[in-house]
């Protein structure tokens, strides 16, 4: 079985991962007609966004679409209790796709 390899160029610096997390929400929003709501590395899933588990599943697949099997976002939750996930920020998110792309050498 082959891991699928991520499109184009992937780097690991904050802000350009910022970027793809903050394209990657905007998708997911497109469907509530919120696609002008400004995403920061403050910003909170649960609690500014309003995104749903389903939400969540959606934005895995699309980090899986972009960063292939590097950045794992179930395995990333599931070490979080339920607060901590509802509290999630864009920038911690940002901060393991760095992690999970440094480890695996695509700086």
């Amino acid at each position: 079985m082959t891991t699928p390899h991520p499109t184009g160029s992937v780097r690991a610096d904050e802000a350009a991962v910022l970027a793809d997390l903050t394209a990657m929400i905007e998708q997911v929003l497109e469907d509530y007609g919120l696609d002008d709501t400004e995403i920061t590395m403050e910003t909170r899933f649960g609690r500014d966004l309003e995104l749903e588990s389903i939400d969540l599943v959606t934005l895995a697949g699309l980090l899986e679409e972009r960063y292939g099997r590097l950045v794992n976002f179930a395995e990333f939750v599931s070490s979080m209790e339920l607060d901590e996930i509802i509290e999630l920020s864009v920038g911690r998110l940002v901060e393991h796709v760095c992690l999970c792309l440094k480890a695996a050498g695509r700086v």
